[in-house]
């Protein structure tokens, strides 16, 4: 079966990432009324070596498992969209969308084209989680994307988020929480804008 012949599905945000970092952001997007579907992992991240954690002692990772549990009880009992057999196995940026019909939003344009085993799910935005910097700006030089000083503005003028992401280290879990959180305030200001 080729690409083209894949089925496809639109969504407002792909979220790539079924652990913390992406269940905490399709819990944020789900509060502001934002359709997600939430995938295993991409390819290119899904290989990577384990970053060291920042978290001191037992006392932390059992906070981050205990909010791991309440964000997975969310999505069950919020019927979220999570996916968590199906894996991105490809992430493509379309030159000036894809158009949608039936939203009733002029002008309404898919950005992302993100492949999986099974079909083809076209969003407005792509939350990428958990993946080391290195192989997220191979990862982005991969798409043509040039990185200038100010990159989450970068990124947002595209569409693509970042969540659980802090350099070489893991981040802590009220990173994560905080980056979810702008995350889901970031698109849901643009799904607003353009309702």
């Amino acid at each position: 079966m080729s690409g083209s012949d894949l089925p496809a599905e639109s969504t407002t945000t792909v979220v790539i990432g079924t652990g913390l970092p992406g269940l905490a952001v399709a819990s944020e997007l789900s509060r502001r009324g934002i359709a997600s579907i939430v995938v295993e992992g991409l390819g290119c991240c899904a290989a990577a070596a384990p970053r060291r954690s920042v978290l001191p002692d037992s006392v932390s990772r059992t906070e981050q498992s205990d909010l791991l549990r309440l964000l997975q009880g969310y999505a069950v009992s919020h019927c979220l969209d999570v996916r968590r057999s199906t894996f991105a196995c490809d992430v493509s940026l379309v030159p000036g969308g894809l158009p949608v019909s039936g939203t009733g939003r002029s002008g309404t344009e898919r950005r992302w084209m993100v492949r999986t085993e099974g079909g083809v799910l076209l969003a407005d935005t792509v939350v990428l989680t958990g993946c080391p910097e290195n192989q997220m700006r191979r990862f982005l030089r991969g798409l043509g994307v040039r990185l200038g000083a100010d990159i989450h503005s970068t990124l947002k003028s595209i569409g693509l988020y970042l969540v659980g992401m802090a350099g070489l280290l893991a981040p802590t879990t009220r990173e994560i929480v905080r980056q979810a959180k702008a995350a889901g305030d970031a698109i849901a200001g643009g799904h607003a804008a353009l309702a």
